[in-house]
């Protein structure tokens, strides 16, 4: 019997800006169809790691996308592979939010080559699924942030990639569009066979939605693993130094109360 290969394998990562290592010997391994969320404190190197899994920052170690090495893949066959949604990204105001979701579908194109109908259905589609088909013929710039955010992950999605990295994709939206999003992208996992691997700040969404948990503080990875076990009280307080109770919703969902300490 074949081995399983994993979506993505991390062996001793380390990655950072001109010079200046940001994360330091990171491993982890996410099986396909997973979800691991990335979380810790500010600066804690998240966003970096998830740019080196995307090859947008120089990184040593071994990174392997569904067992081949990252770094022997041409930029279109990652993009085939691995779709990207930055969490504060720039976009052309002067495209429509069709158009800009139409990029998408650019790993899959010849030279030259146009966008097919079988293009357009799959961007229909994701325009429907995210609530962007009444926003299609609307330029960028006239859109608020949450409409914004919606409209990065509508253009990842369009790429259909096995592999899918989301940075903060709950930034600018309300507590009822961020469910209905990772709703949407567990959906899509469970369905397609989709992996995911997220950065977020909001733990109780990343307690609930991911199998897996990465605790980053000070670029090092201090525990990973379900998040019953990485999500606990103490841990929040000693890398987010937060007085935090850890419950149990009537679901059986894990959610992290902030709480205020007892007065002095």
């Amino acid at each position: 019997m074949n081995a399983t290969v994993s979506a993505l394998r991390l062996r001793g990562v380390g990655a950072g800006y001109e010079g200046r290592r940001v994360v330091h010997d990171v491993s982890a391994e996410v099986a396909q169809g997973g979800w691991l969320a990335i979380v810790g404190p500010n600066g804690s190197g998240k966003s970096t790691l998830l740019k080196a899994v995307a090859g947008l920052v120089a990184a040593a170690g071994t990174i392997e996308l569904h067992g081949t090495p990252g770094s022997s893949m041409s930029r279109r066959e990652k993009a085939r592979e691995v779709g990207y949604a930055p969490q504060d990204p720039a976009l052309p105001e002067g495209l429509t939010v069709t158009d800009y979701v139409l990029l998408g579908r650019t790993p899959h194109l010849g030279t030259l080559a146009r966008e097919s109908s079988r293009d357009l259905s799959i961007v229909e589609e994701v325009l429907s699924r995210l609530d962007l088909d009444g926003l299609a013929g609307r330029s960028l710039g006239t859109l608020s942030g949450g409409e914004r955010q919606r409209a990065v992950l509508a253009r990842v999605l369009a790429q259909r990639t096995r592999l899918l990295l989301l940075d903060e994709p709950t930034t600018g939206l309300d507590v009822g569009h961020a469910q209905a999003l990772l709703e949407l992208v567990d959906r899509l996992r469970r369905e397609d066979g989709i992996t995911v691997v997220s950065t977020l700040h909001d733990l109780t969404f990343a307690a609930q939605y991911a199998n897996q948990v990465l605790l980053l503080d000070g670029g090092e990875v201090v525990a990973a693993g379900p998040a019953s076990e990485v999500v606990t009280a103490e841990r929040l307080a000693r890398h987010y130094d937060a007085t935090v109770e850890v419950l149990t919703s009537t679901h059986g969902n894990l959610v992290v109360a902030p709480t205020r300490p007892p007065p002095r």
